[in-house]
């Protein structure tokens, strides 16, 4: 492997999570997988110094370090899937946002096939990692409709725990609405758990609608819009995590977080 020059050099994990590959923690999986070449060398150890001079390259497949990054909340209509791609098929969430960026994007704050509501999509993998990981305990809202109505002792067992085939489930907090139809509280967020726990408890799920990670809210965002975040939204994230937040308006081309909430709506086919 050629020797990258010493300027404008940075750790190979970076460069993944600025192509948009993912977090730096996921992207050095990437190389301890041994996925990731170098001018042609297959890079087995953390820490290898690369440029934009380098060639870096992902299963065969060359990479390009982003230097716009991108943040945006979405709501994600129900029957779409929050994935890059789909053996199936099947309708993706980055392809509601794809006519306005160009760039690879990724789902943060996923949400299963049939579920709606808000979901953040960036290239920032450092961002998505103060989103999503459970140790920073971001706060997921979600409005929960029931076939069956659901009793208080249900919703205070959910507040203090649940095991349900080994795996422990627990709220944050509840807000009645109707009798079928409730306000969860989620820190971790674990993969399906409001209907693992509804349907587990035979009270069935009619619908799960995010409406808040941390201070952003859904509103009255129509389904399929979308609009960047605000640079103080993107930084609550960042300092919540103990991470270094965005520079000031004077930080150009750091990142596209204009100061009004303008949604955007797209021109599709398909289901909304």
């Amino acid at each position: 492997m050629a020797k990258s020059n010493d300027t404008d050099t940075m750790r190979l994990q970076v460069f993944l999570a600025q192509a948009g590959l993912g977090s730096r923690r996921s992207c050095e999986s990437l190389i301890s997988d041994l996925r990731v070449s170098v001018n042609g060398e297959m890079i087995s150890r953390q820490g290898v110094q690369v440029s934009d001079d380098d060639v870096v390259k992902v299963d065969g497949k060359q990479v390009y370090r982003t230097r716009k990054t991108v943040y945006l909340a979405l709501h994600k209509p129900p029957g779409y899937l929050c994935a890059q791609s789909d053996a199936e098929g099947r309708p993706l969430a980055v392809e509601l946002v794809q006519s306005r960026y160009g760039m690879r994007l990724y789902t943060v704050g996923r949400l299963d096939f049939n579920s709606s509501g808000l979901i953040f999509m960036t290239n920032d993998g450092d961002f998505a990692q103060a989103v999503s990981h459970p140790s920073n305990e971001v706060e997921k809202e979600y409005v929960v409709q029931t076939r069956k109505p659901v009793t208080d002792e249900f919703l205070e067992d959910c507040v203090r725990g649940l095991n349900i085939e080994g795996v422990h489930y627990r709220f944050t907090n509840w807000e009645r609405a109707g009798s079928r139809s409730i306000r969860v509280t989620l820190l971790e967020g674990k993969n399906r758990e409001i209907r693992t726990v509804f349907n587990h408890y035979r009270f069935g799920v009619k619908r799960v609608h995010r409406v808040r990670i941390g201070p952003v809210k859904l509103f009255r965002m129509a389904p399929g819009r979308f609009r960047p975040l605000t640079r103080q939204e993107i930084n609550w994230f960042l300092k919540h995590a103990g991470r270094e937040p965005l520079a000031d308006e004077r930080g150009a081309g750091r990142s596209e977080v204009p100061g009004r909430k303008k949604q955007v709506r797209i021109r599709r086919g398909g289901q909304s």
